[in-house]
């Protein structure tokens, strides 16, 4: 029997590399691998459209489908525990050094700028914030838009809230990069660096030492903040339930292979003047794989993200970590 032909859409990450360009083979399915190196429009065009058989996708918006299944009806997508996208996003906050913001804790009642509310690297870093540094954000007026450009921050469709929030979009006709520089917000957080924390002197992090806030983070909680998954088309998996398996293995190759390369200490991969110190320092922090899928490695960093999303308002009640994906071996 011939192959299965499937397509996939995934930004080109190393741990994808083996699968774009044919070096893992994936038992019973022929895989057209689509890299597009921009998460929203993989999002919107899967979300909206079902472009694709299968994708990445963000996790966020995977949970708020499923979680308000009952008043939406069934989530279109089952999901694979593969997660293409992690980040840790201590980073990502940036203020402007004139609002008065020494700390966390002087976030509360500002003017915050953020891509979208409801995308997952906000509900992380909104999480974050109010459980490790006590952060009241309810006071925050959120206003939403591009980082870099005017606008919005691609065409989302997202699940309603299921509580009010201070949101106004941005119609200024400037980006939240500018609007941040110019005084005008007094933070930007999200999924994205302004390009402001180059060109203006007023714009820095709010964290300084944020790589070591990161790593005190994750020793803390052992959560490494999980952005994207893979989706699949619930149709094409009730019509072929048996690629989950192999699917899901050929990612974990995939990965492995990546992580092989990386390490080759013959020449570097790639342009990290200090690469091997950081990959010895990441290999005693997370003590073997750094980038582990699966439902148990990541169960304590999806059970976070899940608690983020009750707490603020995303689904109605709390999900099992097992509830959202498929159950596969290894």
């Amino acid at each position: 029997m011939a192959d299965l032909k499937m397509t996939f859409a995934s930004g080109d990450y190393d741990r994808m590399e083996a699968l774009m360009n044919g070096e893992v083979d994936i038992d019973g399915i022929e895989l057209q691998f689509d890299a597009i190196q921009a998460p929203r429009e993989i999002f919107d065009r899967m979300v909206q459209n079902q472009e694709f058989d299968a994708s990445e996708l963000s996790t966020s918006e995977f949970i708020s489908m499923t979680g308000q299944s009952a008043k939406l009806g069934d989530c279109p997508f089952v999901a694979l525990p593969v997660f293409p996208s992690k980040a840790f996003r201590h980073g990502f906050i940036c203020i402007n050094k004139n609002a008065g913001i020494n700390g966390p804790k002087d976030l509360a009642g500002k003017r915050i700028g953020t891509p979208l509310y409801t995308q997952t690297a906000a509900i992380w870093i909104r999480g974050m914030l109010e459980t490790d540094y006590g952060v009241d954000l309810s006071g925050v007026h959120w206003l939403q838009g591009a980082i870099e450009k005017a606008g919005s921050h691609g065409n989302a469709k997202v699940p309603p809230l299921l509580k009010p929030v201070d949101i106004e979009i941005n119609n200024s006709g400037k980006s939240l990069s500018d609007l941040l520089a110019e005084g005008q917000l007094d933070a930007v957080l999200g999924s994205r660096m302004p390009g402001s924390i180059v060109t203006s002197d007023d714009v820095v992090r709010l964290f300084p030492d944020f790589r070591q806030e990161e790593k005190d983070y994750f020793i803390r909680t052992g959560i490494h903040p999980i952005m994207h998954l893979v989706a699949i088309r619930k149709d094409i998996f009730d019509a072929n339930p048996w690629i989950a398996q192999p699917l899901y293995d050929a990612f974990c190759k995939s990965k492995d292979i990546a992580l092989s390369k990386l390490g080759f200490s013959g020449a570097q991969k790639i342009m990290l003047p200090f690469l091997y110190g950081d990959i010895a320092e990441v290999e005693e922090l997370f003590g073997g794989d750094p980038w582990p899928y699966g439902i148990d490695a990541n169960r304590k960093t999806i059970e976070a993200l899940i608690a983020y999303m009750v707490e603020q308002g995303f689904i109605p009640k709390s999900l099992s970590a097992d509830e959202l994906f498929l159950d596969v071996k290894g």
